[in-house]
C-alpha cells in the first residue's frame, strides 16, 4: 500500500519538461490557478490519529509526497520546516518526492539533515540533455541517502552514462508525456536509456509510454488508460 500526500498545491514552470504539466491540466478543469501556491487541508495528515490513538497512516507506508507541486518550490519555504519536522516525527514512514529544483537543495534542508534522513528518497527529474548536464552534477554531490533519476517527460535522447553509478543511483525511471498536447517520445530514446542502465547495473523502470510514441518510424497515439500497461508489456524493467 502507498499514500499520496500533497501538503501544498501550485507551482511555477521552470524548464521544458513543465510545458504540459499534468497539474496545470487538472487545474484547468476546475478553473483553478496553478500558479497560486497554497497549503492543502491535508497538511497535517501525517499526524492525524484514529479514535484508538493510533496514526491514521500506519507505520511502514511509502508516502508519495508533493506530487502536485515541487517540494523545493520557493513559494513553500515558509511551510517546509514544519513538513521536515513531521517527517522526523514519523520516522516509521518512508517518503519519496520528485524535484526539478535540486539547485535549491542546500537552501531547503533542515539543520539536522546531515547525510540525509534515512526515510527520505529524493528523485531528480531530467527531461533532456541540457537539464541532465545541469541538474545531475548537483544531484550527485547532494547528501541524500536514496536517490533516483526520473527522465519524464522524455523529450529527447539522453546520455546518462557519466552518472550511472549504482553506489548512488537507486533507479532510473523513464516515461513519455501524457495529455492532448503531448510531445513525441521516441522508443529508441527509451531503449538507449535501458541499455545504459543495464550496462551500468542500475535499476530501470519504464513507467509510461506517453500519448505519442514513435516506434519503428511509426507514430502511435496511446490512450491515457493504456500508457502504463503498454510500458509494462515492453518488458524493459530491469533490476540488477
Amino acid at each position: 500500500m502507498s499514500i499520496t500526500w500533497n501538503p501544498w498545491h501550485g507551482c511555477q514552470k521552470i524548464s521544458a519538461g513543465c510545458q504540459n504539466c499534468y497539474v496545470y491540466r487538472m487545474d484547468e478543469k476546475y478553473d483553478r490557478d496553478s500558479h497560486q501556491v497554497s497549503k492543502n487541508s491535508c497538511f497535517n495528515l501525517l499526524l492525524k490519529k484514529k479514535r484508538d490513538g493510533s496514526f491514521k497512516i500506519p507505520p511502514g507506508e511509502m508516502v508519495y509526497t508533493c506530487f502536485t507541486s515541487d517540494f523545493f518550490l520557493d513559494a513553500a519555504d515558509a511551510w517546509r520546516p514544519e513538513v521536515w519536522a513531521m517527517m522526523r516525527e514519523r520516522s516509521d514512514l518512508n517518503f519519496l518526492f520528485i524535484t526539478k529544483r535540486i539547485h535549491r537543495f542546500a537552501a531547503c534542508i533542515p539543520e539536522d539533515w546531515g547525510d540525509g534522513y534515512p526515510n527520505v528518497h529524493i528523485c531528480c527529474t531530467v527531461e533532456n540533455q541540457a537539464m541532465t548536464d545541469y541538474r545531475l552534477p548537483l544531484f550527485k554531490e547532494a547528501p541524500i541517502r536514496y536517490k533516483s533519476i526520473v527522465c519524464s517527460p522524455l523529450l529527447g535522447p539522453i546520455d546518462l552514462t557519466p552518472w550511472l553509478d549504482p553506489s548512488w543511483v537507486c533507479q532510473v525511471t523513464v516515461g513519455g508525456e501524457s495529455g492532448l498536447n503531448a510531445r513525441v517520445c521516441h522508443y529508441d530514446w527509451i531503449l538507449s536509456l535501458h541499455r545504459q542502465c543495464v550496462d551500468a547495473r542500475v535499476a530501470f523502470h519504464f513507467q509510461q509510454t506517453g500519448a505519442r510514441l514513435v516506434k519503428d518510424h511509426k507514430l502511435y497515439r496511446i490512450k491515457r488508460r493504456d500508457q502504463h500497461s503498454q510500458a509494462r508489456k515492453a518488458g524493459l524493467n530491469y533490476t540488477p
